[in-house]
């Protein structure tokens, strides 16, 4: 097993850079600790399953009767609400994973956990990668968990394919996610703030997106909350998915979630660093 500590000692080696062996060792422990983590957070793994099964199989299975939705890209025929909100669903597994790592974040550097990885001599943007990488391969057992329990409801894509061709979109739209949730890690310097971060940021980014109603039913009746959620980059992410689940690609949402991946790791790259990073300005300690 590979500790944090481990990654810290090979680092320390006097070398001037690192073989591909110590960077595959890194990884390794980070991915491990992670899950590790998760698996010991039972609670969090049984809530990532309840809010979008209650959805599914409540608030969903309530409008089925009453709602329909129209021949749209990428269905080709009329679907029932419970089959076109799956993939909002996905989706909303994966924004809540990605800002629960945010919130470990925030508990790591309040206990100071989080200096065990960051004093470590490998490259800072690495090892925050690492840490997305982990928090997204997390994000994507539990969205596959909830699939099956979603076939037994009779939803499953036309082809058994579209489990395999969800998974780039999955990967990718988690890695943005998750990148969105360390920047707002450097802002949140007590567990306590939180709470503000889900009435204001996680809540607003699913309801004014297409995760729960087609988006030209938004702009018939609501002009000014469509707008809204073409600039919401979850919108996108949701969108990606849908595409990727009966095996077609959406190519303006994949450009945008690649694109808002790069600038989201970015900003939390440079809200890190030890020297310019938002915790240093806002007075605390890169730790």
């Amino acid at each position: 097993m590979t500790s944090l500590a481990s990654i810290v000692s090979i680092g320390r080696a006097p070398r001037k850079g690192f073989t591909l062996t110590q960077y595959a060792i890194c990884l390794q422990g980070i991915v491990w600790r992670e899950a590790l983590r998760f698996l010991h957070q039972r609670g969090r793994f049984v809530s990532a399953l309840v809010r979008p099964l209650v959805w599914l199989f409540i608030f969903a299975s309530g409008f089925r009767a009453v709602l329909g939705v129209s021949i749209i890209p990428p269905y080709e025929t009329y679907i029932t609400y419970d089959v076109f909100i799956t993939p909002g669903l996905m989706a909303m597994i994966q924004l809540f994973n990605g800002m629960q790592s945010s919130l470990s974040m925030v508990y790591d550097r309040e206990t100071g956990n989080m200096r065990t990885l960051l004093v470590s001599p490998f490259p800072r943007w690495y090892l925050l990668t690492c840490k997305l990488l982990a928090g997204a391969a997390v994000g994507v057992l539990q969205v596959y968990t909830y699939l099956v329990i979603a076939y037994f409801w009779g939803i499953s894509p036309t082809s058994p394919w579209g489990y395999v061709t969800v998974l780039p979109a999955l990967v990718l739209s988690g890695l943005m996610l998750g990148a969105l949730g360390m920047v707002l890690s450097s802002l949140i310097r007590q567990l306590e703030n939180f709470a503000g971060v889900m009435n204001f940021i996680i809540f607003p980014m699913f309801f004014a997106s297409s995760a729960l109603y087609p988006l030209w039913q938004v702009q018939e009746k609501s002009p000014w909350l469509a707008t809204i959620c073409w600039l919401n980059p979850f919108t996108y992410a949701v969108e990606l998915l849908r595409f990727a689940f009966y095996q077609q690609v959406d190519l303006l949402s994949l450009a945008v979630v690649s694109g808002c991946m790069i600038v989201f790791l970015a900003g939390a790259i440079l809200a890190y660093d030890p020297a310019r990073g938002m915790l240093i300005r806002r007075g605390g300690a890169a730790e």
